[in-house]
């Protein structure tokens, strides 16, 4: 059985120039500057996927907008196992350890919302994971970024104790639902006096956070739902263990931190459809990343302002400027000088109405991802409105090697974008050298 998790608030500090979404104060700060999560479209791009191959499908998930939304949605029929708690709901209004679930309180989003689906935190992440697999599902679809799959891992630690299986009768609806958001499909999700058997069932993210260094999440959405659709069709996929990575979001505004290992988990793996780890950068490397630096500065322009977006290459950019840009944001540059340090998405896009620009992107070593992770302020919107030549790509050649001729990834969300991305890419790799390279976007793979 296949089974889904959704954390709401994913991703929405990306574009907001937040580096993560972890915290009820940040999640306000994202809003106010006109941020919003896609959680929910990212989620139904898998499962459309998914109802293709198997239409009419029972998918064992959560309630409302952590799951059983998402997956009524893309006509298939949920099954929901976990409802969060008053006591949750309690703790999140209070600002209590928001770290996934819904938005805050107080904002737009939670305005007339069922009192059920109102604000969760990450422990509703946690019981949800666990109850969906005490509930039956050996394959969990968990949509977020790096800190949701830690919230997820957590609750597979406990999936032993016992949850209860939350439902409503089938003829109550709660007050302000439109039309049985616990009350209707809940097949097979009887409740029991027993405790439910551990189990341990396989987890696969569906990327739509801000961090996604962890190698359990698909490429690409639909690869999460070309995937489930072969778990279903074969009863099962080979599985590999894979890490659960995250970084303090706190710690990595002020300065560079690496991903902590936090957990491992079985992941379904099949070539072209899980993400790698991402790599980091040897301290061997450091000649050749200070060469590609000085390469890309030796390409820039007055007038013209750069959006200089995180990674060690082009923070290397910022030092050889002599700026201070911030550790993984995205800073504007212009005339060697930071206009805008840690822009969101909407200043961004106030530079750029002001004259020319050029994004500039690194590659992320071992997923070879230009766009859609950790640079989510470079939205489709921002590279949209860039001139005919949006891009200037730097990288030391050895993470061109290590990608042993895997193209480059491009995932902005609006795929006719990402086609037209696509094709080849100049990457400056020295003073004075460059290499073309093939960049593909993850949902252009068959699946």
């Amino acid at each position: 059985m296949i089974g889904l998790v959704v954390n709401p608030v994913a991703g929405v500090g990306g574009p907001a120039g937040l580096a993560g979404s972890d915290g009820a104060d940040v999640q306000r700060l994202a809003v106010s500057r006109g941020a919003r999560s896609r959680v929910q479209e990212r989620a139904a791009l898998a499962l459309t996927v998914l109802a293709a191959q198997h239409p009419g499908l029972v998918v064992v998930t959560a309630a409302g907008e952590m799951g059983a939304d998402a997956v009524r949605a893309a006509g298939l029929v949920p099954c929901v196992a976990y409802a969060p708690s008053r006591a949750s709901r309690e703790r999140a209004e209070s600002g209590e350890h928001v770290e996934s679930g819904r938005f805050p309180p107080n904002l737009p989003d939670s305005a007339g919302l069922p009192d059920a689906v109102r604000p969760t935190d990450a422990a509703d992440t946690s019981r949800a994971v666990a109850a969906v697999a005490a509930a039956g599902a050996d394959l969990v679809l968990v949509v977020g970024g790096d800190g949701t799959l830690r919230d997820a891992a957590a609750g597979l630690g406990a999936a032993g104790a016992a949850f209860t299986i939350q439902q409503e009768p089938a003829d109550s609806t709660p007050s302000g639902s439109s039309g049985g958001l616990l009350g209707e499909s809940l097949l097979n999700c009887e409740p029991t006096d027993r405790e439910p058997e551990p189990r341990m069932p396989a987890i696969l993210g569906i990327p739509a956070g801000v961090k996604m260094y962890s190698p359990v999440f698909a490429v690409s959405p639909r690869a999460a739902g070309a995937l489930a659709a072969d778990w279903v069709t074969r009863g099962g996929l080979p599985t590999d263990d894979r890490e659960v990575l995250d970084i303090d979001e706190a710690a990595m505004r002020r300065a560079r931190v690496e991903p902590t290992l936090h957990a491992m988990l079985q992941v379904p793996y099949l070539a072209g459809r899980t993400q790698a780890r991402k790599a980091a950068t040897p301290a061997s490397e450091a000649a050749a990343v200070a060469s590609a630096a000085r390469g890309a500065v030796a390409r820039m322009r007055p007038g013209i302002r750069y959006l200089l977006g995180p990674g060690g290459t082009t923070a290397e950019i910022a030092r050889q400027l002599g700026v201070d840009g911030s550790p993984l944001g995205v800073d504007v540059i212009l005339d060697g000088a930071v206009v805008v340090r840690a822009a969101s998405e909407q200043q961004l896009l106030a530079e750029i109405a002001q004259g020319p620009a050029q994004a500039v992107v690194t590659i992320i070593g071992g997923q070879g991802f230009l766009l859609g992770r950790g640079n989510q302020q470079l939205s489709a919107s921002v590279l949209r409105a860039l001139d005919d030549d949006p891009l200037l790509v730097v990288a030391p050649e050895q993470k061109l090697i290590d990608l042993h001729g895997r193209p480059l990834l491009v995932d902005t969300g609006d795929l006719e974008l990402d086609v037209q991305l696509a094709g080849h890419v100049r990457i400056i790799t020295g003073i004075g050298t460059s290499s073309l390279y093939a960049v593909t976007a993850p949902e252009l793979t068959p699946v």
